[in-house]
């Protein structure tokens, strides 16, 4: 770091034909900069200048060719300090042998990195938030992890509700970018308040929770030790792990020449906008509408549930610029009558809101409010207007219902059974009873590992068929599960760990809530789930 602040501030001569500056001295002019490299320049004149590198300074000082690249304006505004430390330097040589997971994560954010660099920018936070969803979900929308998380910030429930968040049958703001986004923001400046300006700490908390990082402070308080982040050795194992992965990423975004690592180019310009069409919309009309595909537009919008915008709100879509500009010239030069399609219905005996709800894809409220219900009271022979999608629900491939029913397409060879949840089942007793993984039982029915189970509910379970299935016992034997605590040792890889207990490396992070990208220490406890049939212990 000294020989790099020597070589930058020898560069400086360059600037003034080689005159010092006076501490009174003006900032130079963009055209008065040397030219040499992107980087270079950067950093000069932020380490001369630091007032630039302030968000409202940046496009007004520096170069036209310093402003082109969003991660340029990112780097420019990184003010967290990154110590040296060894958790930090595992996640960064991580990061350096898979150069291929900075490219994917750069891809997925393309559409809303700028949007959240404002809104980042607008609060005077930190803009090194922006790597978190980096490692909270590799910036994947439909991401879903242990715990019922969900979306880039990876909101559990209860913390989405409780900060304003809306999840309903037709909308879950988690996965709605930019509702999820100012949801996080406000989250991140409560914690950092309660942690008195400490960015570490609130981090941690964000990740473990804001009870369990105070709990280790004062831990540490009775045993007379520091309270900073680095020496909470008391938190979980991926709360120490949590910091140092968004840290190695900030130095390898801050020190990007000196790694070698390239981030691709993201345009320092708003690429996509926010439509607010003001009432429920089908959304492949609004495909249609906006010269878009289904799915893409979808994707950009995965907040919603089913097949059109919420009834009640919200109504937004976010588009790419040039498709939202199409988008509000086709909703001006159409009826609003016309955004959803309509189907009369004719009440018969017996029929409920309910049954008629469930037959059009849709709500009983939706029913309600569309026919000026107040109650569920209906009479056969009455007509009601029941807004339908307008296309088959199968053209819908992002719809909750089409990607569950994506996740439980039938594998070959294999029968389709509907477990229902009776009290005290668990994922674990039904792997067990039906001779399948956890991770798989979780990822038919659209679930994560360590979500709680409902009784009454029902799972889609996937079993050899009945001659497979003799076939296998009467080679293999009845499986005999041992739940094993084994300790990591010198030289252990998830890979190395699952093939000795011939387990998936699914299974290991599903049943520890760790990912592959993670590094294991040596000492640290994994629980396995063993067939001792096939292992010995």
């Amino acid at each position: 770091m000294i020989k790099k602040l020597v070589l930058l501030i020898a560069a400086s001569s360059f600037l003034s034909g080689c005159q010092l500056l006076s501490a009174e001295a003006e900032p130079p002019t963009p055209e008065e900069l040397p030219q040499h490299t992107q980087s270079e320049g950067i950093e000069r004149y932020a380490l001369i200048h630091p007032g630039a590198a302030s968000p409202q300074a940046i496009d007004r000082q520096l170069p036209a060719a310093l402003q082109a690249d969003l991660w340029d304006r990112i780097r420019l505004q990184m003010s967290i300090e990154i110590p040296e430390n060894a958790l930090i330097e595992n996640h960064r040589d991580w990061y350096l042998r898979h150069p291929n997971y900075i490219n994917r994560v750069t891809q997925r954010a393309a559409p809303f990195l700028h949007l959240i660099v404002e809104e980042i920018e607008k609060r005077g936070l930190p803009v090194e938030l922006v790597l978190v969803p980096v490692v909270e979900s590799a910036y994947d929308t439909f991401a879903y992890s242990h715990g019922r998380a969900s979306g880039i910030w990876q909101f559990i429930p209860s913390t989405a509700r409780f900060y304003g968040l809306e999840i309903d049958w037709w909308y879950d703001g988690r996965r709605d970018v930019m509702a999820a986004t100012t949801t996080a923001l406000d989250y991140f400046d409560r914690l950092h308040k309660t942690f008195d300006g400490d960015w570490l700490l609130a981090l941690a908390a964000y990740n473990g929770g804001q009870g369990r990082v105070l709990g280790a402070m004062r831990r540490n308080e009775r045993e007379g030790k520091p309270t900073d982040y680095w020496s909470l050795s008391s938190l979980p194992q991926e709360t120490r792990n949590y910091v140092p992965k968004i840290l190695a990423l900030a130095e390898l975004l801050r020190d990007s020449e000196e790694w070698a690592v390239t981030w691709p180019h993201i345009p320092n310009q708003r690429v996509t906008d926010i439509v607010d069409v003001g009432q429920q919309i089908d959304l492949a009309l609004a495909a249609e509408m906006a010269g878009m595909s289904l799915e893409d537009l979808h994707r950009y919008n995965s907040g919603y549930n089913r097949w059109a915008t919420a009834p009640d709100g919200p109504h937004t879509l976010l588009l790419p610029v040039e498709r939202a500009n199409q988008f509000r010239a086709a909703l001006s030069d159409s009826d609003p009558a016309d955004w959803l399609a309509w189907q009369r219905h004719h009440v018969r005996s017996g029929e409920s809101l309910q049954t008629i709800a469930r037959r059009y894809n849709t709500t009983v409220q939706a029913i309600q409010q569309f026919n000026d219900i107040s109650g569920s009271l209906i009479r056969q022979g009455d007509y009601l207007l029941i807004p339908v999608a307008s296309q088959a629900l199968e053209r819908y491939t992002l719809s909750t219902e089409q990607r569950l029913a994506a996740a439980q397409n039938r594998p070959q060879g294999q029968q389709k059974i509907d477990h229902r949840v009776q009290r005290g089942d668990t994922l674990w007793d039904l792997s067990r009873k039906y001779n399948v993984s956890i991770a798989n039982i979780a990822r038919w029915n659209n679930m994560a590992p360590g979500d709680m189970l409902r009784p009454g509910q029902t799972l889609a379970i996937w079993q050899a068929n009945a001659s497979a299935s003799s076939t296998s016992t009467a080679s293999s034997g009845t499986p005999v599960m041992r739940t094993v605590q084994y300790n990591v040792r010198n030289g252990d890889s998830l890979a190395r760990i699952a093939s000795r207990f011939r387990v998936t490396i699914a299974d290991i992070e599903r049943w520890n809530s760790i990912s592959r990208d993670r590094f294991l220490q040596p000492g640290q406890r994994l629980t396995l789930h063993v067939d001792v049939t096939k292992v010995t212990l």
